[in-house]
Parts: structure tokens; C-alpha cells; sequence
């Protein structure tokens, strides 16, 4: 597999252990491909035995150069055709067809039978193909309609002109995450959430089984290190829940990002059905006054906005390690976390996060759907829900934000729907309605503030310091601070690339004249919300150039532009909130 692109695991914190059926298979590698703009490929036959004419390399999308075509218009109806042997007895029970995300809609069948479809450009979706498959060769085709100028898709920073141009970029279409193949057994584990409850020293376990669940149990084992710490079960049932109570209790955290392991086990009297590993952090979130509380302290969350493009793969990474080293550059700027912006990032880098111990914001691409619209809530919801239930258990997962600076003119109910159906289905997290602009019913309230005058900058804050009123981007339209937790969750942006010519180059404000002068700003900006007594966090904009837009601590390459220790330095000062 080492020469399949994007070789690891893709769903790290659920690794299925192989059985009797065999491992998993990455299908990542050498696809057909081609355009279909009339749409008419399905009554061309194009469902199976169709040959399409180019070749590309999954999971990057065709904008991207890393798969091999770098197309760069709008492609709104695409086909994708491979095959795969299966040998004789592999599989065992079922075999599940995964795709990581397909941007937008996707329709699959194999050898010629729809198994799947799905709609949702940002989250993974599995087609169960055991009455599709068969012994020897099978082919899998995937048609995938994406239209980011309908007003009716989550589209996120994708362009919906020709060209990228300001903070919008170049577009992702299709496949851009790992498709693979998983045999399980007839009864196995899915759907599982755990929650980590620091004060009462345990983990709760929930999940669901597929299959037949008579005279089966589920176990659960946590282990620090090699040391078993904890162990619970119970009967197995279409869905479950149990409590694994912990002997050892050491909470998770960016200073400490310590992670238990859990097994997870469905067993009969004769052995194990189904087996899959996992691990969790054990911490306590919560709001402490005006502050966001971890682990039962304040914590001043020192943020910067990512928004997870590389100048190679555009929304995919080209490597396990790329991820990685995102959160690496962060944590060397003094950062210890980020906003993970207008997209939902891949798997990998929250298990790196988790590792790491960095803190993240999961958003949604809210942007591109028209929210006056009634179908705006069928589109969105779904999606959203998906995500939130495929990063619950992270625990490097500290707020959601469905939205991100929505209008005056928004529909104030899907705002106040969406976030009461987050906090439904996640009771443990603090959920942001929408950043920036206009709240309507929110935990916390933030503000987006590209003001590069640092006095001015400052003054905005003062009243909020002194008892008053907090600053608000719209304050005709935007409700007043009502006491909950306050930061600035966008401000700097500060134009600086020297070496980049054109006027397609894009920033916030004046320009530094001199290095020192950005150190200078960077420093009165960043300090006045550090030392702020009633500050929650702050998140700068941002920690790297993407295309044209060139504001951010290292370029589109992931090259420093200045020494990262210098605003190390600045970022891990004792926050007033801390204090």
C-alpha cells in the first residue's frame, strides 16, 4: 500500500482490527474520470462497462495538481470509474464501501447496482455493497453533481467566479478524501460516542450494532499505557450505552495532552465478532464566569484561523505528516489552537491535534448558501449533524460554530434552530450561533475586527473592560453582549508579503512599511486582547498565505516569515483572564 497516495488509515479514532474477513483496502490510486456537462451520463450508459476518456488521481480533486489534471473551471457533473478484485472468501459477513467526502452530491453503484448516494460535500458517507459484489473483478462508478453558484450548496472559500480572487480560492470538486473498502462481520460496531466526565472519573460509551445482536455483549477497556485502568460491558443491542469507570485519572490537555486507549469489543460465548480500537482524553469544558473554562480553569484560548488549503492538493493534504506539521507551525507561533475555517477538516489532523494537545473550533462552510431561502435548513442541517457526529469523541474539540458572519438580512430561526439542534445533539460543548456579525441565541459572543490602528484598536475594547458595553460589529442590527464569554475570533490580517508582485495580492489595511513595524503591530494588537481583564481568546487572521490572499505568519509553502519565536514569545504571556 505504500505507494497509494494518502496511504493511512482514515478514520483514526476507530480503527477496525482485520478478521476473518481480511483488512481494509485503500482504493486511493488511478481512477477514470471524465466531464459530463449535458448530465446525461447515466442514460449514456455510463453506470457500468462505460470506458472515460482521462485519468486522475483520488483523493485530490481535478483542480489540484496532485491529480495529475489541475482543471480549473466549473465542472458541475463529473464521473469516476475503477475496479478491484476481491478473492475468493474475502470479506467474511458485508463489505462496506467508505468515501471520506465527495463534493457535492454523489451517486454510486457497483457492477452496474446503485448502492449509495449522498449529499454533503464536507462528510463521509458508507454504501453497504455485499449484494453488489463478487468474487474476482468489480467495478465501482460515481457520478458527482457540484454546482457552487446555486445558492442551495455549502460551499465554504471556494470561488463562485472563474478566477480566485480576495479570501476566495480555487475550488475543490469530487472525491477529495480516502475511498475504501471494509469487510466486517454480520453484526459489528458503528456509530459510536464517547463522552469523558472528569469529575465523576469515567467514560460513557454509546454506540450502535448492525446485524444480529442475540447472545452478544459489548466490552469496553480503557488502558494508560499498558496499564488496564478500566472495564465495562453490557449486552449488545441495536444501540447501547455503558460507563467505564477509571482507576488511573489524568485529564487531557494542551500542557498534558495525555490519551487513553479504549478497546472495544462485540463478543458471543465463542469469541470475538467484531474488534475495534480506540483512545479518548479525559477533560471537563465549561464557562467560568467570563472565561472558557478547562478542566475546571480558565483558559485563554490563543487561536489562529486555519483554513486547511495546500498549494498542491487545495483542500487535500498531500501527506499524513502535512497535517501534522500544520498543527507543529501553530504550536511554534505560540498558538494553542485554531479555528478550523468555512470547511470540515479531515480526520487525520484532529487525531494530530488530540495528540498535540491543540484546541479546535469545528466551523461549517456555511458560505455560498442562500440562508433567506426555506431550503437553506434541508441542505445544511443534515450535513452539519454529520460532522458533529463524526468529531464527537475528539477531544481536541473544544466549541462549535455552524455559521460564520452571516447578514443583517440572515433568517434569524435557522440560526436559533441550528444551534439548539448542536446543543441537542452535544450537551458538553460551548456552540458559537455564528461568528462575527450578527448573534441571535449563543454561549459565546465574538466580534471580527481588522482594525490595524492599535490605538483605535484598543479603544473599542476599553468599555468592555471597565464594566460597559462590549464592542459589536453591527450594533443596528447585531443584539448587545449579554455576559457570556467575549473574544475577538478575527483581527490582524495584516497584508505582508514582500516578495509577492501583482495586484492580485490581497490584506487587511495599510501595509507594514518594515519588518519591524509588523512585529510592532502584531505585538499592540495581540497584547490588547491578552491583557484585556475580560477576554476570552483571540484568533489571528491567519497562519498562512493561501492564492492571493497573503496575511498570514508563513507563506502558501509553509515557510516562516519571520522568526516564529518572536511571536511565541508574544502569544504564551499570562492572559489577564488566567490571572
Amino acid at each position: 500500500m505504500s505507494d497509494v497516495p494518502r496511504p493511512e488509515y482514515p478514520r483514526p479514532q476507530f480503527v477496525r482490527r482485520p478478521a476473518e474477513g481480511g483488512d481494509w483496502v485503500n482504493l486511493n490510486g488511478e481512477w477514470q474520470f471524465g466531464l459530463d456537462p449535458g448530465q446525461s451520463g447515466d442514460t449514456q450508459g455510463w453506470t457500468s462497462g462505460h470506458e472515460l476518456p482521462e485519468r486522475i488521481i483520488v483523493p485530490f480533486a481535478p483542480e489540484s495538481k496532485l491529480s495529475g489534471l489541475g482543471w480549473k473551471d466549473f465542472m458541475t457533473c463529473v464521473w469516476y470509474r475503477r475496479t478491484f478484485d476481491l478473492e475468493k472468501g474475502q470479506g467474511g459477513g458485508r463489505m462496506l464501501l467508505h468515501f471520506g467526502a465527495v463534493d457535492y452530491e454523489a451517486t454510486v453503484w457497483v457492477n452496474g447496482r446503485r448502492v449509495g448516494w449522498h449529499r454533503g460535500g464536507y462528510t463521509p458517507f458508507t454504501c453497504d455493497i455485499t449484494a453488489a459484489v463478487q468474487q474476482g473483478r468489480n467495478e465501482v462508478v460515481v457520478r458527482v453533481f457540484d454546482d457552487v453558484r446555486s445558492g442551495l450548496q455549502p460551499v465554504g472559500k471556494q470561488s463562485r467566479q472563474y478566477e480566485s480572487h480576495g479570501c476566495l480560492y480555487t475550488r475543490t470538486t469530487g472525491i477529495w478524501q480516502t475511498v475504501w473498502l471494509e469487510p466486517v462481520p454480520e453484526s459489528y460496531l458503528t456509530g459510536l460516542r464517547l463522552t469523558p466526565d472528569l469529575a465523576g472519573e469515567c467514560l460513557w460509551v454509546e454506540g450502535c450494532v448492525v446485524g444480529p445482536t442475540q447472545r452478544l455483549k459489548v466490552s469496553a477497556a480503557a488502558l494508560a499505557g499498558e496499564r488496564a485502568v478500566g472495564r465495562a460491558e453490557c449486552a449488545a443491542a441495536s444501540s447501547f450505552r455503558l460507563v467505564v469507570p477509571l482507576g488511573e485519572v489524568k485529564p487531557w490537555s494542551p500542557a498534558s495532552p495525555l490519551l487513553y486507549d479504549l478497546k472495544l469489543r462485540l463478543e458471543s460465548g465463542s469469541g470475538t465478532v467484531d474488534a475495534l480500537d480506540s483512545y479518548f482524553g479525559l477533560r471537563d469544558l465549561s464557562i467560568e464566569g467570563p472565561a472558557l473554562g478547562l478542566n475546571g480553569e480558565p483558559l485563554f484560548e490563543r487561536l489562529v484561523l486555519d483554513q486547511g488549503y495546500y498549494p498542491d492538493g487545495i483542500y487535500t493534504a498531500p501527506s499524513d505528516e502535512a497535517l501534522k506539521r500544520d498543527v507543529e507551525i501553530s504550536l511554534g507561533l505560540g498558538f494553542n489552537g485554531a479555528r478550523l475555517h468555512e470547511k470540515v477538516f479531515e480526520p487525520r489532523f484532529l487525531y494530530w491535534a488530540d495528540r498535540l494537545g491543540y484546541l479546535c473550533w469545528g466551523e461549517f462552510p456555511n458560505w455560498g448558501l442562500d440562508h433567506a431561502r426555506p431550503e437553506a435548513l434541508g441542505r445544511m442541517l443534515p450535513e452539519w449533524l454529520e460532522a458533529v457526529a463524526r468529531d464527537y469523541s475528539h477531544p481536541c474539540i473544544v466549541g462549535w460554530c455552524p455559521f460564520n458572519e452571516t447578514p443583517a438580512n440572515q433568517a434569524p430561526e435557522l440560526i436559533r434552530g441550528i444551534y439548539r439542534a448542536t446543543k441537542a445533539a452535544d450537551r458538553s460543548r460551548p456552540v458559537l450561533d455564528t461568528s462575527g456579525y450578527h448573534h441571535v441565541e449563543t454561549d459565546v459572543y465574538d466580534c471580527h475586527n481588522y482594525e490595524q490602528d492599535v490605538a483605535k484598536f484598543a479603544a473599542a475594547y476599553r468599555p468592555l473592560a471597565e464594566g460597559g458595553e462590549a464592542w459589536r460589529n453591527d450594533p443596528d442590527h447585531n443584539p448587545p453582549h449579554a455576559g457570556q464569554p467575549y473574544f475577538v475570533s478575527e483581527y490582524g490580517g495584516t497584508w505582508w508579503n514582500p516578495e509577492q508582485a501583482g495586484e492580485a495580492a490581497w490584506g487587511y489595511g495599510a501595509r507594514p512599511r518594515t519588518e519591524e513595524e509588523f512585529i510592532a503591530r502584531y505585538r499592540g494588537l495581540t497584547e490588547t486582547l491578552l491583557f484585556h481583564p475580560r477576554m476570552c481568546g483571540f484568533c489571528y487572521t491567519q497562519l498562512y498565505d493561501i492564492e492571493q490572499e497573503v496575511n498570514g505568519l508563513y507563506t502558501y509553502g509553509r515557510k516562516p516569515k519571520f522568526d516564529p519565536q518572536i511571536f511565541h514569545a508574544i502569544n504564551t504571556q499570562k492572559a489577564a483572564i488566567e490571572q
